[in-house]
C-alpha cells in the first residue's frame, strides 16, 4: 500500500495581513498531482486543516474541493482535527462525504478507522487520534479504568488510548497510527501554537507503541523523524508560516508498506509557496536598495533587519514599502540603542523610552512626536510598556 502523509495545512492563515490563499491553492494542485502520478492508495492528513476554529468560507471551500479531488478515483482519505481546529466543525460533514471515501475524525474515539485500498485490495487499520486535550482524554478513558488511572500523566494516558486503538491490528492488515501531538525530541518552530504547557502536554515516544508499522504525526512544521517503535514521522507543513521557518524545504511524505513488513518512506519536496527570507543589512539603506535593484529574492516575503546611524524618516519607510510588496517587517537597529541595552542588560526601561533618548541624541534634544514613536514600535513589533509601581521605586 502506498500512503501519502501530509498535515498542518492551516488553511485561512495570513502573514501579517497578507493572504496565503493563492499559495495554498497551488499546494493543493501539487498534492493532487503527486497523489495521481505516484499512484497513492491512501491519504493521511494529520491535523490543523484550518488555522482557526472559525475559518473563513474560502478556507472551508478549499478544503472540501481538495478532499473531493484527492478521492475522485476511489482513493480513501482520513483526516483528523488538530489543536487549531474546532473538532465538531471538521467532522460535521461526515455523513455527506463518508461514501466518497473521506473519513473525518474530530474527537478521539476508541475504535480505529478501517479503509480499503481500491488498487491493491489491501486493508489498513488506522489508530487515528485527533488532538487529545485533557478533557477529551478524560471523557474517553472514563470507562476504561479506575480513578487512579485517570490521574496518570498526560503522556501515559495518550499511550493508554493508542494501545486501545491498536488492539484491532492484525498480521493481515497494514497497521497505521496518526495523531496531532507534540512528541518529546521534536524540533519546533515559532509558527506552531504551543500545546505543551510547561511540558505537561509533551508525549514520550514510548506512548506511541501501539503496534503500528508507521505513525503519521502532525503539529510540528519541520518534517522530521522521531525515535520510537516502528517508524514515526512528522510530515511538516506545506508552506513556511513564520520567519522561524525561513530556509526550510517543505515536503510531503510518501510511504510504501505491506502487512508485516517495515515501511519505506520518501520525502517529496514541494515547489509551491513563496519563500520566507531574512535580510540583515549592515550597509544601511543604500545596501538594501541595491539588493532590491538587483532583484534579490524577487518572489519572497522578507524580514528586514537594517543597521542605521540615523533615525529612519517616514519617506524612507514608505519608499521601502513601495519598492517591494514582499517586505513584511522592517526592524531598524541603532548602535547607540544596542550599546545602551548591552551596558545595562537588566535595565527595565521600556523600548519606547530608549528610542526617545536615541532620537534626542540624534537631533540635539528634539522630542519625537507620538506618531513617530508608535511607528517605531510597529516596525519593531513591540507593545508599549508602562513602568510598574515596583519598577519606579527601584
Amino acid at each position: 500500500m502506498r500512503i501519502l502523509h501530509t498535515g498542518d495545512w492551516h488553511l485561512g492563515r495570513t502573514l501579517e495581513g497578507r493572504s496565503r490563499n493563492r499559495e495554498q491553492e497551488q499546494f493543493i494542485d501539487e498534492l493532487v498531482e503527486i497523489a495521481d502520478e505516484q499512484r497513492v492508495d491512501l491519504i493521511l492528513m494529520a491535523g490543523d486543516v484550518y488555522d482557526s476554529v472559525n475559518p473563513p468560507a474560502a478556507a472551508e471551500q478549499l478544503f472540501y474541493e481538495a478532499a473531493a479531488r484527492l478521492t475522485a478515483g476511489g482513493r480513501p482519505m482520513v483526516v483528523i482535527a488538530g489543536n487549531h481546529d474546532q473538532p465538531e466543525r471538521v467532522s460535521s460533514v461526515s455523513p455527506l462525504v463518508l461514501r466518497q471515501g473521506i473519513t473525518l475524525v474530530g474527537l478521539p474515539a476508541s475504535k480505529p478507522v478501517t479503509v480499503h485500498a481500491a488498487r491493491t485490495g489491501e486493508i489498513a487499520k488506522i489508530a487515528a487520534l485527533p488532538y487529545p486535550s485533557e478533557a477529551r482524554l478524560g471523557e474517553l478513558l472514563a470507562g476504561e479504568g479506575d480513578e487512579s488511572e485517570l490521574r496518570l500523566a498526560y503522556s501515559a494516558r495518550v499511550g493508554r488510548l493508542m494501545q486501545l486503538l491498536g488492539r484491532e491490528f492484525t498480521p493481515q492488515t497494514v497497521n497505521l497510527a496518526m495523531s496531532h501531538i507534540y512528541v518529546l525530541g521534536g524540533v519546533e518552530c515559532d509558527s506552531e501554537r504551543p500545546i505543551q504547557v510547561g511540558g505537561a502536554y509533551t508525549v514520550d515516544p514510548s506512548a506511541l507503541s501501539s503496534g503500528a508499522q508507521y505513525t503519521a504525526l502532525g503539529h510540528l512544521h519541520r518534517a522530521q523523524k522521531v525515535k520510537g517503535e516502528g517508524m514515526i514521522r512528522y510530515s511538516g507543513s506545506p508552506l513556511a508560516y513564520s520567519f522561524s521557518e525561513a530556509g526550510q524545504a517543505k515536503s510531503v511524505t510518501l510511504v510504501d508498506v505491506a502487512p508485516g513488513e517495515e515501511p519505506v518512506f520518501e520525502e517529496i519536496y514541494l515547489r509551491c509557496g513563496r519563500p520566507l527570507v531574512r535580510w540583515s543589512s549592515s550597509g544601511g539603506l543604500q545596501e538594501v536598495y541595491g539588493w532590491l535593484d538587483e532583484g534579490r529574492d524577487q518572489t519572497a516575503f522578507i524580514d528586514l533587519e537594517i543597521r542605521l546611524s540615523e533615525a529612519m524618516s517616514m519617506s524612507d519607510i514608505q519608499r521601502l514599502r513601495k519598492s517591494r510588496e514582499g517586505i513584511i517587517h522592517i526592524r531598524p537597529i541603532y548602535p547607540q540603542m544596542e550599546a545602551e541595552m548591552e551596558a545595562s542588560p537588566r535595565s527595565r526601561m521600556p523600548v519606547q523610552e530608549l528610542f526617545r533618548k536615541f532620537y534626542q541624541r540624534q537631533t540635539g534634544g528634539a522630542e519625537p512626536d507620538d506618531s513617530l514613536v508608535e511607528l517605531f514600535l510597529e516596525l519593531t513589533e513591540e507593545e508599549p510598556r508602562e513602568h510598574s509601581e515596583g519598577e519606579e521605586n527601584q
